[in-house]
């Protein structure tokens, strides 16, 4: 009899085990789930060994993608894109298009922010301005000084009868100290969560978070970049309860047709997260471009792109580089063919620049990141760290094209995460985001790369296995 159960269990978890492992194996083929070799590793064993545990850890958070791309409108290309370009734009702009990206767009004007007063300013100045819709997306809105501040000026926006639409991810709003979302809603403001951890019934997306960030007004003006809604991204609370330091960080507003693309960006992922119709939202406004409008791309990055686009730009700009390759980031997790990439590039004589906080908010990102580093270092490259919290996220190539948005260096943002950046062609602007990102490195200093010892080697080791998460 004893036999028998045995012998019943062993097939009963033979065939949870081949569920398991097809489950994993068709999804990853149908949906083209591209992993890092250790997570497929890990969740290949997993499945195998303990499928009863791993099956519904995988179906919860295993999924990457959750489609082969969006329809994002596509802006007639302005008139500023037909000058004679550098071959590096050119390649550069080819292959966001094979990647199915939104062409070439156009803006009027551009400002970049200085510092956080700056961006706090230009902020509630859009908020305020907006006549018609005002859409505001962000990973984190902070019930704090600049929360409130947001929040009150949301509500008179729709007082005043403009259609607000706010939309946070459904793991950021609890991380801000909880804002009050209900009062929102009952004063008029549309707020839509983006996949809920707790409510969510779509497979695998629990574990994809929308770190975009930006705020369109009328379809005209956009506000984006790097910072979240809450006073430490912008100038600190330093208020005896709160105490929370500034952190650097880089924003910045556009306005011409770039901004228009920006909101039906918005109105996809709004779609996706309230399960409304198109019909039933605002039109972007058709934005007919200056003769003085300067090209810029829209890059859409995340589960909703066929493709790794933000990632795949990157790596392709970082082979291609010709002079140097500046970048500022909070954290630095690259996978191994990133790595690569800027390695060679030192190696061939590009001037490499990494700009990094010497501590920042994630000590395991800190952690893992220093066996990157001290290749990187090895290969010539230099690694400047900040003793403030730099929160900025942008990279330049070359003196041709310098990306801007919410995407880290890392591989939860360039895989797991939806970002959003922007590709600057106009040489005046990518020159001033250079300027700010050397500007930043005068008051940082050279990381000094050491062998690690064998504790530290095994836990770095240990945190980089789990460098897709972090």
């Amino acid at each position: 009899m004893g036999d028998l159960v045995v012998q019943h269990w062993v097939s009963v978890h033979g065939l949870v085990t081949v569920l398991a492992l097809g489950i994993y194996f068709t999804a990853s083929h149908s949906l083209r789930q591209r992993r890092h070799p250790s997570a497929a590793l890990a969740w290949i064993l997993s499945l195998a060994l303990i499928p009863y545990l791993a099956l519904p850890i995988y179906i919860l958070v295993g999924n990457r993608k959750v489609g082969r791309g969006q329809a994002v409108a596509h802006a007639a290309l302005p008139a500023a894109s037909s000058r004679p370009g550098s071959a590096s734009v050119s390649r550069f702009q080819r292959l966001a298009g094979t990647l199915n990206l939104p062409t070439v767009s156009s803006y009027d004007f551009f400002e970049l922010h200085v510092d956080g007063g700056h961006a706090r300013v230009a902020l509630m100045a859009i908020i305020d301005s907006a006549n018609s819709t005002l859409d505001i997306c962000t990973f984190v809105l902070c019930n704090d000084a600049i929360g409130k501040d947001v929040m009150a000026r949301l509500v008179q926006s729709a007082q005043r009868g403009v259609r607000v639409r706010l939309m946070l991810d459904g793991v950021g709003k609890f991380l801000g100290g909880l804002p009050d979302l209900r009062g929102l809603a009952a004063a008029g403001v549309e707020v839509a969560t983006f996949v809920s951890v707790f409510q969510s019934p779509l497979p695998g997306r629990t574990n994809l978070r929308n770190h975009r960030k930006m705020v369109v007004a009328d379809g005209r003006r956009l506000w984006m970049g790097g910072r979240n809604l809450g006073a430490e991204y912008f100038e600190g609370d330093h208020r005896a309860r709160s105490r929370k330091s500034a952190w650097v960080d880089l924003s910045f507003e556009l306005r011409g047709a770039i901004a228009s693309q920006a909101q039906d960006q918005f109105n996809s992922d709004w779609v996706f997260a309230t399960q409304a119709h198109r019909r039933d939202l605002p039109l972007p406004h058709p934005v007919v471009p200056t003769d003085s409008a300067a090209p810029v791309q829209l890059l859409p990055s995340g589960p909703d792109q066929a493709e790794d686009t933000v990632y795949t730009l990157l790596v392709s700009s970082c082979f291609a580089a010709q002079t140097r390759i500046l970048a500022v980031s909070p954290y630095f997790v690259p996978d191994a063919t990133l790595q690569m990439a800027l390695c060679l590039a030192a190696r061939r004589g590009v001037a490499v620049d990494l700009l990094l906080p010497r501590v920042s908010n994630h000590r395991l990102a800190d952690l893992a990141r220093h066996a990157a580093l001290r290749e990187l270092a090895g290969a010539g490259a230099r690694i400047w760290l900040v003793e403030a919290m730099i929160h900025a996220k942008a990279v330049v190539i070359d003196e041709d094209i310098a990306l801007a948005g919410s995407a880290n260096l890392d591989e939860r943002s360039l895989f797991l995460n939806y970002e959003l950046m922007v590709a600057f062609y106009e040489p005046v602007d990518v020159k001033a985001i250079a300027d700010w990102i050397v500007g930043q490195r005068q008051s940082a200093h050279a990381y000094n790369a050491r062998a690690p010892g064998m504790v530290r080697a095994l836990g770095e080791g240990v945190v980089r296995w789990l460098a897709f998460q972090l």
